[in-house]
């Protein structure tokens, strides 16, 4: 396993490691977007400006920033070696530092998107930290994680890029994250229930069947969906319900995801673009996802763009 890199929290009042300090050129753009590392976006001032704070992944020795100290790969190799891994959310001040940092860059307002609430207190710490930020601070409830949060940040920094005011980028951000589905397989729901995101009883039903899960986000919360008897009827039923989603949509984004699963998660979109031609985007899934769904699992996104006008 290559070095991991362990970086503590910030304290109150203090300043964040150097990758989350701001660019020595501020920023003309009055509204920035905020979200966190399960949308699988760049760490840091990545993609159109967004910012990203991360999530840890917490061994019984180590605590790692996400996407920064530690990837997908790392905690795949943790958990088929037998680690005992867990993960925490960022803590009201990392959020602090990072509003901090962006009001001297420039921004006059601030959209931050996270993960449902209903899985994690992150969305919580990014309220704490807004209740007392220098500048007004949008917290959005995605009521979604991974590609469907990704799509919502991204379509809500392309409306702060033209100028849009922090209520319009905000509602672009709960629109596109409303208009998403997630759904996917896992080889074994235990991941799930031993970190709380699943029902014992549905957990136990699953493992006594010996079938493969199909999973699904509604309301903010994980739910199972139905249930196959092998890897292949798994990927064909993803490749059946993310059809039905795309043929829904006017403008639809798609993101096929993977936690140690590259080959399958590739023949998966080939397969996907095949059946529907859309344009496919293939990723990890976050390590601190990954950490609840467990090694083997493939995800399919789908979000609508919609007909839009800034």
């Amino acid at each position: 396993m290559p070095l991991l890199r362990r970086h503590p929290e910030p304290r109150a009042g203090g300043r964040q490691p150097r990758r989350d300090r701001r660019p020595a050129k501020r920023s003309d753009q009055a509204v920035r977007v905020v979200t966190d590392s399960t949308s699988s976006l760049p760490t840091g001032d990545g993609e159109q400006g967004i910012r990203v704070v991360p999530l840890r992944v917490v061994t019984e020795r180590e605590s790692y920033d996400e996407g920064v100290d530690v990837s997908a790969a790392d905690v795949v190799r943790m958990l088929d070696e037998g680690a005992r891994v867990t993960t925490s959310q960022p803590s009201p001040e990392r959020f602090a530092a990072t509003y901090r940092d962006l009001a001297d860059d420039g921004a006059r307002a601030i959209v931050s998107l996270h993960l449902s609430g209903e899985l994690s207190g992150t969305v919580g710490a990014a309220s704490a930290a807004a209740a007392r930020s220098p500048l007004a601070v949008r917290v959005v409830d995605s009521r979604t994680a991974g590609p469907g949060l990704g799509f919502a940040a991204r379509a809500a920094a392309q409306c702060a890029a033209a100028g849009c005011d922090a209520a319009h980028v905000a509602a672009r951000a709960r629109e596109v994250a409303d208009s998403s589905t997630s759904v996917f397989v896992v080889d074994t729901l235990e991941h799930l229930r031993r970190g709380g995101r699943l029902s014992a009883p549905v957990a136990a039903l699953g493992t006594v069947l010996g079938v493969r899960p199909i999973l699904t986000m509604r309301d903010g919360r994980i739910e199972l969906a139905q249930r196959v008897r092998t890897r292949a009827a798994g990927m064909e039923r993803l490749l059946d319900l993310a059809g039905e989603s795309i043929a829904a949509a006017t403008r639809p984004v798609v993101g096929v995801q993977h936690f140690g699963a590259p080959d399958r998660a590739r023949t998966l979109a080939g397969r996907l673009r095949t059946r529907t031609r859309a344009e496919v985007e293939i990723s990890d899934i976050s390590a601190v996802i990954g950490v609840h769904v467990g090694p083997g699992t493939l995800a399919v996104a789908v979000a609508d763009l919609g007909d839009h006008e800034h």
